[in-house]
């Protein structure tokens, strides 16, 4: 029957079915494709362990050693447990993408399934295309201008909660290793070439140029537009699904309704480029 591709809402969002990655014959062409085409698939009951979660990511490009693996003296590509429970409520309940304080955030993400909680615990994306598409062409032009200052200090007082003994060694590795980074408000996809809008919730600090109320008026309206339910799918958890999703195409969050149950999930970064805009894209 071969690999199909089957959409999970009219934005973005796909379920594969016919390949999979263990196998010899695996299409990772196919998958590849559809990830395009869709920004996030999902591989229902895979249940991969951490060498089969590593080895597929493999196959999209150089795993990332995440920033405080790496403060913390690692070397080797790693994979962030996240775990929710009654003690570590959900802190990924906002729209983002992925480590936007670095100058060259992921390309894809891999998440796996470990534990899920009985009732709750999806997980929604946005497609960013899709959200720049819906502006008008005089909100694109105008929006396409901008360049935008990402900072990690919204992820430090997260680790300032979390992260208990290690977290000044963090904070300070995050102060000397990752100071402020311009990216562009839209960016243009390296691989089709579409535009999305760039946007990471408690990433964000200012429009570079714009006063402090220009800056929050704009910023706002972008969050805003963003929650649009016309860009979104939402994915309910089985034990072992897998999402892959491209990072310089959407955006993500974790509804945080599932507090105090325990939610565990593995995270697998792919290393990206630095985001740009093309005016004649």
């Amino acid at each position: 029957m071969g690999v199909t591709a089957t959409p999970v809402t009219g934005a973005l969002g796909a379920v594969i079915d016919g390949t999979d990655p263990r196998d010899d014959d695996f299409d990772f062409d196919a998958v590849h494709a559809a990830l395009l085409e869709h920004e996030v698939v999902f591989f229902r009951g895979l249940n991969l362990n951490e060498a089969e979660h590593l080895e597929l990511g493999r196959r999209f490009g150089s795993p990332s050693v995440f920033p405080v693996a790496r403060i913390l003296g690692a070397t080797e590509p790693t994979m962030t447990v996240i775990a929710d429970g009654p003690e570590s409520p959900n802190a990924a309940d906002a729209w983002h993408t992925d480590v936007t304080w670095t100058a060259t955030p992921p390309a894809y993400a891999l998440l796996h399934m470990e534990e899920v909680p009985e009732t709750g615990g999806d997980t929604l994306w946005a497609s960013a295309t899709k959200a720049y598409e819906a502006l008008s062409p005089q909100m694109q032009e105008f929006l396409c201008g901008l360049t935008v200052i990402h900072d990690h200090e919204g992820f430090a007082q997260a680790v300032a909660r979390k992260a208990g003994d290690a977290a000044a060694t963090i904070i300070e590795g995050l102060d000397r290793d990752y100071p402020p980074v311009e990216h562009p408000m839209i960016r243009t996809h390296p691989e089709n070439g579409r535009r999305g809008i760039f946007y990471a919730a408690r990433f964000i600090s200012h429009i570079k140029g714009m006063t402090e109320s220009e800056s929050d008026a704009i910023i706002r309206f972008v969050g805003e537009h963003i929650k649009d339910p016309r860009f979104h799918c939402r994915w309910k958890w089985g034990n072992g699904d897998l999402a892959i999703w491209d990072e310089r195409a959407t955006m993500h969050r974790a509804a945080a309704d599932h507090w105090p149950q325990r939610r565990v999930v593995r995270r697998l970064e792919i290393d990206g480029d630095r985001p740009f805009f093309t005016a004649d894209a």
